[in-house]
């Protein structure tokens, strides 16, 4: 039995009688990412940035080998035997061809997850306290580090509403190096996303106060003033923070960016190096995307989350759109807010969903979001201060960030030490509100209910062994909300299958450090779990591959990934015996399987210009919504 991944299954469908079907591809062809596979199908002109992964303890020597002529750049990054190098177009299968060499990516462009705006008023701090349940929040994530990954900071807000003196400030932008630099944020989306984590609310008098206001942020600027930078330039930030963890006193890394997915998480750079974040024991808090809809029709479309939201072990986040009230009833998830499954793996995505339209929070004044989108400002009466207004999966994450912060501080006050990352994931997840009419892949196990998650936390004692209860007070599991109780999720959604019960209350050996989220052990290994069997992407119950209660496996079509594929109640996918029926995210399967980006919700993935993954005469991604 074979089972493909989305894009093959694609291709798959074009294999109609009467085709004629080309020779098998060179073996080089399967070391290269999807955007690099177009990119040499086309025969393009020009050179590329690239990611190198060279074989174990080759890194040096084909570093010195690609520097001896024939490529525009090369240099070793943080990561044992990655490099990047630039190249032209046309050396890239020479590239792939060398033995030291076992995979090539693009060093994708990397960009903010911010959106446009509704309809409804701006959501002040007390209104998003209320609506995550924290009217009497007796914990503010004091001492609780945060590395956010983005922009930058500005240094006016910095001197109101975030403690200054004690400000770490890393510039990645420049070669990839760590840079211990002068806090800047040209671009504004850095300030704005660290405003709503931590801000302290001061310069607007607790209006647009952060949700962890005593947390110590430590910014490290990865893309520059116009919201742009390089996936390797975010590796080489990750594992500074892993390296360096102890010194700066992280807990948590906020990513609020993200590129198209274009391989497999397994072999993709930037879901490895989060994934190496979390096995050190940092939560990491990433965005979901704003690929969730055409941003003309608004049509709603399936498989756009974002890399690294495919990283199993990230916490993954949608957005909520609160209608600028506090009650749960009138929530909706925006239309941009990005849908699962994940591209090529099918993960279950996102985790949850959290309060990310229209916020408001701290702002560059004199950033490129200010001057081309002066709308987006908001003053304050009595205060010189300048104000953002953003929406997007980013503010979603950052919300979520703070969150987290909450959740270790009262678990660290209670028992001494913190929660794993996966049981803090397990606890948002068993915590969160479902929302009525939205399916698993567009809400996760539902919206950020950050009371809950406090709650919970400080009944589960980190200090008792694995295998053993360590619910040492009893909970109720709901939480009154604007005079309303809502009952919590209480189910965790674990890789392919959601879990029901108590499992959370137990110390289960899958909240461990070296464990990947929805597998026992790291990628690679055969894991039995129950009377079904995981190995690699494939998930046999049967004659049925399975995720959630959905069959995507037909055993009529054995050669196609599925007949139907249907992952609870949304259509991804549908074939009858008509290619041109097919319909996978809002474009047709000929176009999608030929990367025609009429077809593909990223955009063109040959295209370097992170402009193409934006709105026509968009750059920054904001669409021509409700202003």
């Amino acid at each position: 039995m074979r089972v493909r991944t989305l894009p093959a299954f694609l291709a798959g469908l074009l294999l109609a009688p009467g085709i004629v079907v080309s020779p098998p591809a060179p073996t080089w062809v399967g070391k290269l990412d999807w955007a690099l596979q177009a990119q040499v199908a086309g025969a393009e002109s020009g050179s590329v940035r690239t990611l190198v992964r060279a074989r174990p303890r080759a890194g040096e020597q084909l570093a010195a080998r690609l520097g001896a002529g024939w490529t525009g750049a090369v240099r070793q990054l943080h990561t044992p035997d990655l490099l990047t190098a630039t190249i032209q177009r046309s050396d890239i299968p020479r590239l792939a061809s060398d033995p030291d060499v076992v995979r090539v990516s693009l060093d994708a462009p990397v960009r903010d997850l911010s959106s446009g705006q509704g309809q409804f008023k701006d959501l002040s701090s007390a209104l998003l306290l209320s609506t995550l349940g924290l009217d009497s929040r007796d914990v503010s994530g004091k001492g609780v580090g945060i590395a956010v990954l983005d922009s930058g900071f500005d240094p006016a807000a910095l001197s109101q509403d975030f403690d200054q003196k004690n400000l770490k400030f890393f510039d990645f932008t420049e070669q990839g190096t760590a840079k211990a630099a002068k806090a800047s944020d040209g671009f504004g989306h850095g300030t704005q996303v660290a405003g709503l984590i931590g801000s302290r609310g001061s310069a607007s008098k607790g209006l647009y106060q952060g949700v962890a206001p005593d947390a110590n942020l430590v910014p490290l600027k990865v893309l520059d003033a116009q919201g742009v930078g390089f996936t390797s330039d975010v590796i080489n930030a990750l594992d500074f923070v892993v390296q360096n963890r102890a010194a700066l006193g992280i807990d948590v890394i906020n990513m609020s960016l993200g590129h198209p997915v274009y391989e497999p998480a397994e072999s993709d750079p930037l879901v490895q190096a989060v994934e190496r974040a979390v096995a050190a024991g940092i939560v990491v808090v990433v965005s979901a995307g704003n690929n969730g809809g055409d941003p003309v029709t608004r049509e709603i479309g399936y498989g756009g989350i974002s890399s690294p939201g495919n990283a199993p072990s990230a916490i993954t986040v949608g957005g909520v759109d609160t209608a600028g009230t506090a009650g749960r009833d009138d929530d909706t998830i925006p239309w941009y807010s990005s849908r699962g499954p994940t591209w090529y793996d099918a993960f279950q995505k996102p985790d949850l969903v959290a309060p990310g339209h229209r916020m408001v929070s701290d702002g560059e004044k004199k950033s490129t979001l200010a001057a081309s989108y002066p709308e987006l400002l908001v003053s304050y009466s009595g205060s010189s201060s300048k104000f953002m207004r953003l929406s997007g999966t980013s503010m979603a994450a950052a919300t979520v960030s703070g969150a987290v912060a909450l959740v270790i501080d009262a678990s660290r006050t209670s028992f001494g030490v913190s929660l794993t990352p996966n049981a803090i994931k397990a606890v948002l997840q068993f915590t969160a509100l479902p929302m009525n009419g939205y399916d698993a892949l567009t809400q996760g196990a539902g919206a950020l209910n950050a009371a809950g998650a406090v709650a919970l936390a400080r009944s589960l004692d980190p200090r008792l062994p694995p295998g053993s209860w360590w619910q040492t007070v009893g909970v109720t599991p709901f939480t009154t909300i604007a005079g309303t109780s809502h009952a919590w999720a209480q189910r965790v959604i674990w890789g392919d299958r959601v879990i029901w019960g108590d499992l959370v209350y137990y110390n289960d050996p899958i909240w461990g450090l070296r464990v990947i989220w929805g597998d026992r052990v790291i990628w690679g290994d055969r894991v039995i779990w129950g009377d079904r069997v995981i190995w690699g992407d494939r998930v046999i119950w049967g004659d049925r591959v399975i995720w959630g209660d959905s069959t995507v496996w037909d055993p009529a079509a054995r050669d196609l990934w599925a007949r139907r594929v249907i992952w609870g109640d949304s259509l991804i996918g549908y074939v009858d015996g008509d290619p041109s029926a097919a319909r996978v995210i809002w474009g047709d399967v000929a176009r999608v399987a030929t990367g025609d980006p009429a077809g593909i919700v990223f955009g063109d993935p040959t295209r370097s210009n992170l402009a193409s993954l934006s709105s026509p005469g968009d750059p920054f991604g904001f669409g021509k919504l409700d202003k």
